[in-house]
C-alpha cells in the first residue's frame, strides 16, 4: 500500500504505526510525478480534497504510458463535479472535465454519499466514482496536452456559439467545420464527446 499524505504530521502519525507493507510518502499530490510511483495493476483510491478533485483526475488521465499502470480508480468528488464527469451531450453539466475524462476513462460504477456519513457534517454531497482506463481505437491522439488545450479554448465560453473558438484553433476553421459536419453556431456543449476528439486529433496534424 502507498500512502501520500502532504501534511507533514499526518504522515509522521502514519510511520509511526509502522504498518507492514506500507510506504508512506509525505508530498504534494500535484507536484508528484504519481506515474514513477506506482507498479502494474495498481488500484488507487482517494477522497479526494474536493477543491483540487478536478486537478488530480487530470493528473491521472495525463499519463504518458497508456494504458496505464493502474487498472483501476476509486474516487470520492464533491456531488456536482462528479455530475459533470458523468454529463451526457447537450445537458448543462457537460463541459471540458466530461470530455477528458471519458477519453481515456470509462465509468464501471457510482454512487452517492450523504453529508450525514460525516463528521463534522459538510453543506455538500459527495458522490464515489470508479473508472477502468480504456482506449479509444476509433481517434488517434498521440498527445492528450492536444486535447487539453483545444478543449480548454473552445469551452473558455459556454454560452457562445463556437466560431470564434474554431478560429482561434484553426486558420482554416470553415473547412474544418465542413470536414467534421460542424454548425458554427452550435455552442460547447452541443458538441459530442466523439467531435472533441476529432478536433484535437485534426489540431495536431495540423502542427
Amino acid at each position: 500500500l502507498l500512502i501520500i499524505e502532504k501534511d507533514k504530521k499526518l504522515a509522521e502519525k502514519l510511520q509511526d504505526l509502522k504498518l507492514h507493507n506500507v510506504n508512506i510518502v509525505n508530498e504534494d499530490i500535484l507536484k508528484i510525478n504519481l506515474e514513477d510511483h506506482i507498479k502494474n495493476d495498481t488500484i488507487i483510491i482517494g477522497n479526494l480534497p474536493y477543491n483540487i478533485s478536478s486537478q488530480i483526475l487530470i493528473n491521472l488521465i495525463k499519463f504518458k504510458k497508456w494504458p496505464p499502470k493502474y487498472n483501476r480508480l476509486i474516487l470520492m468528488f464533491q456531488k456536482e463535479v462528479a455530475e459533470k464527469i458523468r454529463a451526457k451531450t447537450k445537458s448543462k453539466n457537460f463541459g471540458r472535465i466530461t470530455v477528458m475524462s471519458n477519453w481515456r476513462l470509462k465509468i464501471k460504477n457510482y454512487f452517492h454519499v450523504s453529508n450525514n456519513c460525516f463528521y463534522p457534517k459538510p453543506k455538500v454531497q459527495s458522490t464515489v466514482l470508479v473508472f477502468d482506463p480504456v482506449v479509444n481505437k476509433k481517434i488517434f491522439i498521440n498527445d492528450i496536452n492536444n486535447l487539453e488545450k483545444t478543449t480548454r479554448i473552445l469551452f473558455s465560453n459556454k454560452r457562445k456559439m463556437i466560431n470564434k473558438a474554431l478560429s482561434n484553433i484553426f486558420k482554416n476553421s470553415n473547412d474544418i467545420a465542413s470536414k467534421l459536419n460542424i454548425d458554427i453556431t452550435s455552442r460547447p456543449n452541443d458538441l459530442c464527446e466523439d467531435t472533441y476528439y476529432r478536433i484535437a486529433e485534426l489540431y495536431e496534424k495540423s502542427l
